[in-house]
């Protein structure tokens, strides 16, 4: 069975529920706290592995209580961790949510130990062994993945990269992308269009069609575009109760990888991943 290969970042995530996001120096009493697995890298690999595939992932941990809890989770998950690092000076990358409550969410998150993500791990081939797919985010030095996505592509492997958060790609590193995945927010950062609907989401994956050969644009409420071979679709999102939008990004993107790595079309993929999304926002944050 082909593996999909994880590298990113693992965050031990507080949630907190809030009537609403504070302002600039309000202090806002919430309702509920709640802590667990994060990191759009581990997220992703759970939700592939979750959704199916066999996963592998690289990544780095503090020598802290946190980072146990990181490792254990991906395990229970069934995700392969002996390429996940555990960095004695450092503790374990943190981040704090607040879901409001229209279940929408905004957070901070703290990288620490996944800043120091050892690059000798993509020279060990062991990492590599019946590996078809490489997945990145923006969450880890770029500096990580260029040396992941180089030694990926010299052994034919597909390359998708989640373009989250926003930020400059370096040339050397755009032209390793297979796949962009990107939200409307990103999207807008990478190419200058507003997202707000899906013809807005179509003309964003349009203008970034002309830099990498397969683009996802993921809207929210309204759906998902994607592109590839010149031709660019739409599709609706589902209809479903909105309970919380958090982590539905990951979902679909592990779903997307999970499918593609099975050997689903571009459209077959992002319309399983657009359904996965749809049901993960509909129930609350686990």
């Amino acid at each position: 069975m082909s593996k999909i290969a994880v590298t990113g970042s693992l965050h031990y995530d507080i949630m907190l529920d809030a009537p609403h996001r504070p302002e600039k120096g309000e202090t806002v009493m919430g309702s509920a706290c709640r802590y667990k697995f994060g990191g759009k890298g581990g997220n992703q690999a759970v939700a592939a592995a979750h959704a199916g595939a066999s996963v592998r992932f690289a990544g780095a941990v503090g020598d802290d209580a946190q980072g146990q809890f990181l490792r254990d989770h991906l395990q229970q998950a069934g995700v392969e961790i002996t390429a996940v690092s555990v960095i004695p000076a450092s503790p374990s990358g943190m981040s704090v949510a607040i879901t409001d409550a229209e279940g929408d969410y905004g957070a901070v998150v703290v990288s620490n130990a996944n800043q120091q993500i050892p690059l000798t791990t993509f020279a060990q081939p062991d990492f590599w062994q019946d590996v078809s797919l490489l997945v990145l985010q923006n969450e880890v030095p770029e500096a990580v993945n260029l040396s992941a996505a180089r030694a990926a592509r010299q052994r034919g492997i597909g390359v998708c990269v989640n373009a989250a958060p926003a930020r400059d790609l370096s040339a050397d590193f755009a032209a390793c992308i297979d796949l962009l995945v990107v939200n409307a927010i990103e999207a807008r950062d990478m190419c200058g269009i507003s997202v707000q609907d899906l013809p807005s989401a179509r003309a964003a994956a349009d203008a970034l069609a002309s830099r990498f050969a397969r683009v996802v644009v993921t809207a929210g409420e309204h759906g998902v575009a994607y592109s590839e071979s010149g031709e660019t679709r739409t599709l609706p999102a589902e209809k479903v109760t909105l309970v919380s939008t958090h982590g539905a990004g990951d979902c679909f993107v592990g779903v997307l990888c999970q499918r593609l790595s099975g050997g689903a079309t571009l459209a077959e993929a992002v319309s399983d991943a657009n359904r996965a999304a749809a049901e993960h926002v509909s129930r609350p944050p686990q």
